[in-house]
């Protein structure tokens, strides 16, 4: 029977091997181990062994998942080992932090846990079964819009799970993902609780990714970046998939929650300051606080592998995440034409067309690309005070969108 106080070479005799040595651990931390072993310590002249390692049947880096065999006698992780893609550096071991941004933002979600069922729908139930509270535009502006996002989320959620978190190979930024995928859980929920108080016919809701062309284009642009990248087959560790990466996280956090969304909210957020379904407009207020987070999480991403990987990030990549970026306020501006085809609550396509701009604007300014669209201006100034979390609302008449959970809160 062992014990704690077994020393390794006990260890390793016990079960006939010598203690197993990681690829890429240094010699200066190994000797020992190797020597007890009987065997002399050898250096890999490849410096890059440590970060990918090769397999030798298909050729293909293997990259750490988290899910190793147990190393006993590694060396202790070091901030210098972690890295967002292409890490050695056991998964496992979420201390030391290289990225606090990443978890302050952990933090930050889990202070801001919310659930559907705490906002109150019924005054958007009397108005939603009212033959004159609504008009027909009003009315299809939120089926459209309940359309999509039940879908979008969802769409968002296995793109996490089964994509981007297999290839982000450091601790708190999965930390922070495992948070991220909840929080669109609670969407989707938030959505399918909205749809079942008003008794809306949920067949139809939910199949409007696969009925109504405006929804349908906006959910198969972003099918295929998850398909290829939840492929088991497909690795990063090269430049083309490192790029391939780089493209999906632009096309997700950029594009699909920062440009795709902002129709939507709009609208519905428009619904709620003329006090027309006012629950529907709060679950998507809150909704809204989580999708920025997120958006900025993923931005924050973005620019620290382009830091760690600056040859991925060519004049050419960056050409084509421009055009990207403009198909996709393409998309958005024909989405705001369908769904609002007459002018209703203040709003119509052309405002529309020029905030998606002025947004895009923003979104290529934050991950190092020029402005595309000159002159444009922000026509719903009131959705800047909405993503800057303002206190807009007295809190014994409801929670603010900035609450946070009592655990959280500084009394002093």
């Amino acid at each position: 029977m062992l014990n704690w106080d077994d020393p390794l070479e006990n260890l390793a005799k016990k079960n006939g091997q010598a203690p197993h040595v990681r690829p890429g651990m240094g010699i200066q931390d190994n000797d020992d181990l190797m020597q007890t072993a009987g065997e002399a310590p050898t250096v890999n002249p490849d410096p890059m062994a440590a970060a990918v390692s090769v397999s030798p049947i298909d050729e293909t880096p293997q990259i750490a998942s988290g899910l190793e065999a147990i190393e006993m006698g590694a060396k202790r992780i070091q901030v210098d080992d972690k890295k967002i893609i292409n890490c050695r550096a056991d998964l496992n071991q979420l201390v030391p932090f290289k990225y606090d941004w990443a978890w302050q933002k952990y933090l930050d979600g889990c202070a801001n846990h919310w659930m559907p069922q705490e906002i109150n729908m019924t005054a958007d139930i009397a108005l939603w079964k009212s033959k004159d509270g609504l008009t027909e535009d009003e009315r299809t502006i939120i089926k459209r819009n309940l359309g999509f996002f039940s879908t979008a989320d969802s769409l968002v959620a296995n793109n996490l799970v089964l994509a981007v978190y297999r290839h982000i190979t450091n601790p708190e930024c999965r930390q922070y993902l495992l948070r991220q995928a909840f929080e669109e859980a609670v969407h989707t929920h938030a959505y399918q609780y909205v749809i079942e108080s008003l008794a809306m016919d949920e067949g139809e809701i939910f199949n409007m990714y696969r009925e109504v062309p405006a929804v349908a284009k906006k959910a198969e642009w972003a099918l295929p970046f998850t398909q290829y990248l939840s492929d088991p087959n497909f690795h990063t560790g090269t430049p083309e998939n490192d790029q391939k990466l780089l493209r999906e996280l632009i096309a997700f956090y950029v594009v699909f929650e920062g440009i795709f969304f902002y129709v939507g909210f709009t609208q519905v957020l428009s619904m709620g300051r003329r006090n027309k379904m006012t629950g529907t407009a709060e679950q998507f207020q809150y909704i809204l606080r989580d999708e920025s987070m997120h958006m900025n999480f993923g931005i924050d991403v973005i620019n620290q592998i382009k830091l760690e990987n600056p040859h991925l990030w060519s004049d050419s990549f960056k050409q084509e995440m421009i055009t990207m970026i403009k198909e996709a306020v393409d998309i958005e501006t024909q989405y705001a034409r369908d769904t609002m085809p007459r002018g209703i609550l203040g709003l119509n396509a052309s405002m529309f067309e020029e905030y998606l701009q002025f947004i895009a604007n923003r979104r290529l300014s934050q991950i190092g690309l020029p402005e595309q669209y000159s002159g444009v201006n922000n026509p719903f100034p009131w959705m800047s005070e909405v993503l800057d979390l303002k206190k807009e609302k007295n809190f014994f008449e409801t929670r603010v969108t900035e609450y946070q959970t009592g655990g959280a809160l500084n009394w002093e």
